[in-house]
């Protein structure tokens, strides 16, 4: 073995449980079997990854760890998605409550929170904490990545759960191994990775040794046959993305003295921004249009600016656009409602619902514009195209036609992510398999 194999084993290695040792039994029967199997392994590694796709069961796998992992624990999780977790917990048997505060959460318990309250809590008061939707922790230099890691870097148990580790490139997942105490950003840059003219990426060697190691402390599957489980009741159905490239008279721009007509009017972001908001009117035009041709489906259009979403609510009769200046509770309410069936067309931001919402019964959404996210994009279809989904999804995606690179742009940023998970699920379960001995 070479040194640097040597070097590579060594940190491998030193991943070591700090959990509690607990059987698939102890876990709620409502778990399939490889749920139950994770969840043991996860409590028992007291530090943990679950990067399970969407519609896995990662709610109520998080809720579980939670409840065996110590006496008080907290979850932290998108706004939307909080009571959410708590609607999935009393399903289960878990008394878990949404809180705002310490002064909320008395006593034990599971409790859940949003992000923007994560200051609130004191982190010496809590067994275990589990990040729903971790990766926002994806910015190396963000804000938020750095207050989560430093406000819970003292609480023994941690669980960093998500469908999208590294939704934009490699080095992403180093914010992960940080979050949960197993390696530094900066030592994990410096022992896999290698910069050049173009930032960090992978060290050829290192790729497999870097995947191997990760498997000591992260679970990485899109269904159940990636651990060696049956995939029955984990088959998606057909998916069938609709791009409408809605003509225009070109596109005025400022510092243009005429219409642009080309895709030279998007230049970076202003460029962008400056498109979407002039051509607003013929995308929302083409939505509705969409929407009054099917009349009896539920709807769920995605919108990224407010005048976009306040169109849309205008053009359509019953539409409620869910706004971000909303209370929590009202926010919570509405969204509740389009997963109950009282509301039938819902309008809002990827921002606001974009992560963690089951809408199932929903077989039809459009993007009115798409920004250059593929996070936001695949996580805003996985709300209705998921597991569980009954019938066939029709994604509609509504740019002008000086717009079509944008939509270019995140299809080849979905290959690449796809590819990475790909080969993520690959090399870590390959070595799952014999980690048990």
């Amino acid at each position: 073995m070479s040194s640097y194999a040597a070097f590579l084993e060594r940190k491998r290695n030193r991943v070591t449980p700090i959990g509690r040792i607990v059987a698939p039994d102890d876990i709620h029967p409502s778990l399939h079997d490889w749920q139950r199997q994770e969840v043991a392994w996860a409590v028992h590694r007291g530090r943990a990854a679950l990067w399970w796709d969407t519609g896995t069961g990662k709610t109520r796998a998080e809720l579980e760890w939670a409840r065996l992992s110590g006496d008080r624990s907290l979850i932290v999780a998108p706004l939307a998605v909080c009571h959410q977790t708590v609607e999935e917990a009393a399903s289960i048997g878990i008394a878990a409550a949404y809180a705002r505060s310490d002064e909320q959460a008395h006593g034990s318990g599971v409790w859940v929170t949003n992000y923007e309250m994560v200051d609130r809590f004191d982190p010496a008061g809590l067994d275990a904490v589990a990040l729903d939707e971790a990766s926002i922790l994806k910015n190396s230099d963000g804000a938020t990545r750095n207050r989560l890691i430093r406000h819970f870097a003292d609480v023994p148990r941690r669980l960093a759960a998500t469908a999208t580790p590294a939704p934009n490139e490699p080095t992403e997942l180093t914010s992960q191994a940080e979050f949960l105490g197993v390696m530094s950003r900066a030592e994990m840059l410096a022992t896999y990775f290698v910069h050049d003219s173009d930032g960090w990426r992978l060290k050829g060697h290192a790729r497999q040794p870097m995947f191997r190691w990760m498997a000591s402390w992260a679970s990485a599957l899109r269904r159940p046959s990636d651990i060696g489980y049956a995939d029955d009741g984990y088959v998606l159905p057909p998916l069938t993305i609709h791009t409408h490239l809605v003509e225009t008279e070109g596109v005025q721009t400022e510092g243009t003295l005429f219409p642009v007509h080309s895709a030279a009017a998007l230049g970076g972001v202003r460029g962008r921004a400056q498109v979407r908001k002039a051509t607003v009117a013929d995308r929302v035009a083409k939505a509705v249009e969409l929407v009054k041709a099917e009349p009896g489906e539920p709807w769920l259009l995605w919108a990224g600016r407010n005048d976009e979403a306040q169109m849309l609510a205008a053009a359509l009769p019953g539409a409620v656009n869910v706004e971000g200046s909303w209370k929590p509770e009202a926010k919570a309410e509405a969204l509740l409602g389009f997963a109950r069936g009282v509301i039938q067309i819902l309008v809002t931001k990827p921002s606001i619902a974009g992560f963690g919402m089951n809408w199932q019964h929903c077989a039809r959404t459009a993007f009115v514009g798409l920004s250059d996210s593929w996070e936001a994009y695949y996580q805003c279809i996985r709300r209705c195209w998921r597991y569980g989904q009954t019938r066939p999804v029709d994604a509609h995606i509504v740019l002008t036609d000086v717009e079509a690179p944008i939509a270019a742009n995140v299809a080849r940023k979905e290959a690449e992510a796809s590819a990475l998970v790909a080969e993520l699920v690959a090399s870590m379960n390959e070595t799952r398999r014999g980690r048990a001995a």
